[in-house]
């Protein structure tokens, strides 16, 4: 990644958390899948929300959309913009929707770059979606398959139950190694006192996700030309926490599938923002193999220690201590 699209994200970011805070809109780019096969197609979703009692004459430049998002990236349709109201017990939120159908016919990892909306004519200030990543695979093929060979007749083989022996001997004699194994143990466990297991307590997720990011601070393995272990290790450690603290497979989804879920969480919008700079760009740094400017190893590392700082929930760790050891 070239520095001038690190700086369109950063730039992106910033501007909007401050547009937000003055317009109260909110936009969003969401892929149903980031991950596709060669020539197969997914949904790109663009969202518009906003308080139709704070904002009244409205007037919304939507990005115009062309016939590729770059030329990596074909769109095959693109939907009318509809205006809908999600929540009937908030009439006063309006939600704008445009769907795009997009596909690809070479293989690798490509970023999409943030939309760009026009609020009242402000050019200055215009508000942009999220930084999105689509990877397509190539369909891998078996070159055995086109050989084709004839079918060959079944053999007819007597039977002969001296051959069938060998095996009826060595079953025998593992039925009954089975049998002394299990009397020793049952004669074993008899014997042995019952241990009684005290259950540690749990230590809480944050804890254990700050003192791991301290450590990754602290060895700064990126000096040393280790900037993919670097950053899977600060997108796995937040990955790792999120599971524990909110219930959610991380681990085992993509990037934008956990950005997708995060959208309903209870977590304010810079929580949200910094969680998905950290995973787009480790992302990037994976897949596609770009080196960041040094500024975006510390802004990564800060911005993983404000998310697990501003979602941590406290856990009454002394109370369940005094419970176990009946104080």
């Amino acid at each position: 990644m070239n520095i001038k699209k690190h700086i369109l994200i950063i730039f992106s970011v910033l501007t909007l958390s401050y547009v937000k805070a003055q317009t109260h809109v909110e936009v969003h780019a969401v892929l149903d899948s980031s991950i596709i096969r060669i020539g197969a197609q997914t949904k790109l979703n663009i969202y518009l929300s906003y308080d139709a009692s704070a904002q009244k004459n409205l007037d919304i430049i939507w990005p115009f959309i062309e016939d590729t998002l770059r030329k990596e990236i074909e769109v095959v349709h693109v939907s009318k913009i509809d205006t809908t109201i999600p929540n009937k017990n908030k009439p006063n939120l309006v939600q704008q929707h445009l769907e795009l159908t997009i596909t690809s016919f070479d293989s690798g990892a490509y970023y999409i770059s943030p939309f760009k909306f026009i609020l009242n004519k402000d050019t200055a200030n215009p508000l942009y979606t999220e930084p999105l990543q689509l990877i397509v695979h190539t369909v891998a093929t078996d070159t055995s398959l086109a050989k084709v060979k004839d079918i060959k007749a079944p053999f007819d083989e007597p039977f002969d139950w001296k051959w069938y022996l060998p095996y009826a001997y060595w079953g025998l004699a593992i039925l009954a190694i089975a049998i002394i194994i299990t009397l020793i143990i049952i004669k074993l466990n008899k014997k042995k006192p019952q241990e009684i297991i005290i259950e540690q307590p749990k230590i809480p997720a944050h804890i254990t996700a700050l003192e791991t990011l301290g450590k990754i601070k602290e060895e700064a393995i990126w000096k040393d030309n280790k900037t993919k272990e670097y950053y899977s290790s600060i997108a796995d450690t937040v990955r790792l926490y999120i599971e524990e603290r909110f219930g959610i497979n991380a681990l085992e989804l993509t990037s934008d599938e956990i950005i997708k879920i995060f959208k309903s969480q209870v977590v304010d919008s810079e929580s949200k923002s910094k969680l998905s700079q950290i995973l787009v760009l480790s992302d990037f740094v994976k897949f596609a193999k770009q080196i960041p400017i040094e500024t975006e190893h510390t802004l990564t590392l800060n911005n993983a220690f404000d998310f697990v700082k501003g979602t941590m929930r406290e856990e009454q760790i002394t109370n369940q201590q005094n419970e176990q050891t009946g104080a």
